[in-house]
């Protein structure tokens, strides 16, 4: 019926969500992108699909327990692209791909995809119909991809019904038209694409704000809030105002009224 992957990298302190820095610690950061982690491997071992798979750059006997039912592969050598195709390339059927940074995803963000991937897959008789109804339209079912743009220019989701990583390999990543460019592909291959919802990437306090207001009753945003209201109570270090990283000197009440206000929240 539907493969899902969902790539990730182990949250080790200094080797994910560095741009929370030094607004968190490394430790905060770290903790913070393992809750957005859990929360996305959370939302997919709900939804209906055949494989659940974890793309994991790190130890697998360190792979989050949310993982359970999932079956967890390493990710190929090389660029993002290339570790993207290699998943599309392995996979068959209707399969779809989501990072590890949109902890505010749902399943009514997913919804078209599923219902997509069960036309495709419809069972052929009328008892087995009865226990699995479909109810995607004609157009839905003509579809032959799914993408959802992240708002920093980047993609958040990618569903393919004939998987192949010829449509990945190549397009730049980590860059602000890196949506634009992975789409553009998907024309160029006269492909019918639905589109999905418009998410934000969690990269930024900006963005970690915005997205634990979004789902405050998430794993990310009561770890993220406990992270920012630790940080506010610690002392400040002894440092001319210019010395200080520029967000503390000029939004110090901002980002305590937004801690405060999340966890007022959760």
């Amino acid at each position: 019926m539907l493969t899902i992957i969902v790539i990730a990298k182990e949250c080790i302190p200094g080797r994910v969500k560095t741009r929370l820095t030094p607004d968190l610690t490394a430790g905060q950061a770290a903790a913070v992108a393992a809750a957005s982690l859990a929360d996305t491997l959370e939302v997919v071992r709900t939804l209906p699909a055949d494989r659940r798979v974890l793309a994991f750059d790190g130890n697998p006997d360190n792979a989050p327990s949310e993982a359970r039912g999932f079956e967890i592969v390493p990710q190929s050598s090389g660029g993002l692209d290339d570790r993207l195709a290699a998943l599309f390339d392995e996979a068959t059927g209707p399969t779809l791909l989501v990072g590890m940074d949109t902890p505010q995803l749902t399943h009514e963000d997913l919804a078209p995809v599923v219902a997509w991937a069960a036309a495709h897959t419809a069972p052929a008789s009328w008892q087995t119909r009865l226990a699995h109804p479909v109810t995607g339209d004609a157009a839905t079912e003509s579809i032959d991809a799914w993408f959802g743009f992240a708002t920093d220019g980047g993609f958040w989701a990618l569903a393919l019904s004939n998987p192949t990583g010829s449509l990945i390999r190549g397009v730049g990543m980590s860059q602000d038209d890196t949506g634009a460019q992975q789409l553009r592909r998907l024309h160029d291959a006269h492909l019918r694409v639905g589109m999905l919802p418009e998410l934000t990437d969690v990269d930024t306090v900006d963005d970690a704000v915005e997205v634990a207001i979004t789902a405050p009753t998430s794993r990310f945003a009561r770890v993220f809030a406990t992270a920012q209201l630790h940080q506010l109570h610690q002392p400040q270090a002894q440092l001319l105002p210019q010395q200080l990283p520029q967000q503390r000197v000029t939004q110090p009440a901002r980002a305590a009224r937004a801690a405060r206000r999340l966890v007022s929240m959760v």
